[in-house]
C-alpha cells in the first residue's frame, strides 16, 4: 500500500484560523503539520508516499524525507488532487492506497500502521477503510483498493458520501475508531485548542505553537 497526502499552497492554508492566527502564523503552523503527516507515513510501514503540491517548500520537504512528488497541472482542490495520485498510482499497478490531509499533526506512524493492517486484512480485491474526523463529518484518512475504487468527496462533509459511494458499488466499508491523531484536523481556532490540551502529543506543529503561546492565547479568547 502506498500512501498520498496531496499539499495545498502555503500561503492560502488554515484561513478559518484567522480569527486566531496571522497569515505568517498560519502558513509556519501549516508547513509544521504537513511535516509531522511526511515523518509519520515515511516512518511507517507503507511501500511509499506520494505527494502531490505545487509548493515549493512542501516538494523540498518530501524530497528530504525520501518521497516521491508529483505536480498538479493546476492548484486542484483535495478531491481532485487525491483523483489525480489515485490514477497514477494505479496506472502503475499499485493495488492499494491510503489518502491523509497534511493538518492531522498529532498521527503517528502506528496508527498508520494500525489502518493498513485492518485495510489489508480484508484481503479483498475491492475495500474502503475510513477514519472520521472528530466532528463525524469529515473522511480523515481513507485507504482504498484499487485507488481509484470510488469518485472523492473531500470537504467538511465527505463522511456519509463518501461511505455512500462505496456501498453504491456492492462495497461495505470499514470504519475505524480509536485513532485520535488521525481524527483530530486543524481547521479552526477550537481545534487548535484541543490539539495543544493534549498532553501526549508532542510533534514539530505543537511544539512551535506552545512556544509562540498559542495555548494561552487561545484560552484568552471570548467564547
Amino acid at each position: 500500500m502506498w500512501g498520498v497526502l496531496p499539499v495545498k499552497n502555503f500561503a492560502n492554508a488554515k484561513t478559518r484560523l484567522a480569527p486566531a492566527l496571522s497569515p505568517d502564523e498560519r502558513r509556519a503552523l501549516f508547513r509544521l503539520m504537513v511535516e509531522d503527516v511526511l515523518a509519520a507515513l515515511c516512518a511507517s510501514s507503507l511501500a511509499g508516499v506520494l505527494v502531490l503540491t505545487n509548493e515549493p517548500k512542501a516538494i523540498a520537504l518530501a524530497r528530504r524525507y525520501g518521497a516521491r512528488v508529483e505536480g498538479e497541472p493546476e492548484n486542484l482542490g483535495q478531491s481532485e488532487a487525491v483523483a489525480r495520485a489515485m490514477g497514477i498510482l494505479e496506472a502503475e499497478g499499485v493495488t492499494a492506497a491510503l489518502q491523509l490531509p497534511g493538518d492531522i499533526p498529532g498521527v503517528t506512524p502506528a496508527e498508520i500502521d494500525t489502518l493498513v493492517r485492518a485495510h489489508t486484512a480484508a484481503a479483498a480485491p475491492r475495500a474502503m477503510t475510513i477514519v472520521q474526523a472528530h466532528d463525524f463529518r469529515g473522511s480523515n484518512a481513507l485507504a482504498v483498493s484499487p485507488p481509484s475504487l470510488i469518485p472523492f468527496h473531500f470537504g467538511h462533509d465527505s463522511f456519509q458520501p463518501h461511505l455512500a459511494e462505496a456501498r453504491a458499488i456492492g462495497v461495505e466499508p470499514r470504519i475505524l475508531t480509536g485513532l485520535p491523531g488521525i481524527a483530530l484536523d486543524i481547521d479552526t481556532a477550537e481545534d487548535l485548542a484541543k490539539l495543544l490540551a493534549r498532553q501526549d502529543v508532542s510533534t514539530r506543529a505543537t511544539a512551535w505553537a506552545r512556544e509562540h503561546g498559542l495555548g494561552e492565547r487561545l484560552a484568552a479568547r471570548p467564547a
